[in-house]
């Protein structure tokens, strides 16, 4: 007997458009058993946890049924602060999109709850995970069609030279969940640090938070995540937001703390 995971594997080939030969090849199951599954379509359609299936109407986008924003899961808020800071979206065959979170692997917990994330809010499919550059980056991923209704933020070039807005349904996401959002923010593009100042012939220390990226818009987002909690950041130079106040530090201590 076949183990689920095995199915999903599979399942995430075939809507990739891989055909029974190339699935094979790279499962290592045999060709009549991915032939047997297609035609009876062993796997039932799996939607984004949190999306309601209303097969009257589809996505004139990825042709499945109408998505429910509303009701996605909690894990999209913190998926959507690492996509905006390291994710990127790659056009396949047929419509498919691979959705691809770049990661420090010097932090396998991170690692392992961006996987869980992206399982969580797209499980149909295998998760991918790719070590590159020596084994330092860590490269998550999972295709599907549906991923651009996700992050409708996708298109050509990179995130810094073009607009970069949160459509109406992520804005209230963000209202909702700043602190997840947050968490994802800072843990693609931000850190948690001790910084050291001298005066006066003394030194002081004291942790402090920070958040760097390119696009002005998304530094926005994360600095009016931080308004909605409470959280006094300043600007510390054209690309970089600091996070230093005593308060404010232990506020985001909360629901981030050290990368691990």
């Amino acid at each position: 007997m076949r183990s689920l995971e095995e199915v999903g594997w599979v399942e995430g080939l075939v809507e990739a458009g891989l055909n029974d030969c190339a699935i094979a090849r790279l499962t290592g199951l045999p060709r009549t058993t991915i032939r047997d599954w297609r035609r009876s379509r062993r796997w039932l359609p799996r939607e984004p946890i949190g999306w309601t299936r209303q097969p009257s109407e589809s996505c004139a986008r990825c042709g499945h049924p109408r998505h429910r924003f509303d009701q996605l899961s909690d894990r999209y808020a913190y998926l959507l602060g690492l996509y905006l800071g390291d994710g990127y979206l790659a056009h396949h065959r047929r419509g498919v999109y691979r959705l691809t979170i770049t990661l420090d692997a010097r932090y396998p917990a991170i690692v392992t709850e961006c996987r869980e994330a992206i399982q969580t809010v797209m499980p149909s499919g295998r998760v991918g995970l790719q070590f590159r550059f020596g084994g330092t980056c860590a490269w998550v991923n999972n295709s599907s069609k549906q991923w651009p209704c996700l992050f409708p933020q996708h298109g050509p070039g990179k995130k810094h030279e073009r607009k970069i807005e949160l459509a109406d349904w992520q804005l209230e996401v963000a209202r909702q969940r700043p602190q997840l959002l947050l968490r994802g923010l800072i843990h693609s593009d931000g850190c948690r640090s001790t910084n050291t100042v001298r005066h006066g012939g003394k030194s002081y220390e004291y942790p402090r938070y920070t958040f760097s990226n390119r696009s002005d818009d998304i530094r926005r987002i994360f600095c009016d995540a931080c308004d909605l909690i409470g959280v006094e950041w300043r600007v510390m130079n054209r690309w970089n937001i600091s996070v230093a106040r005593r308060a404010s530090v232990a506020r985001l201590d909360e629901f981030i703390g050290p990368k691990a």
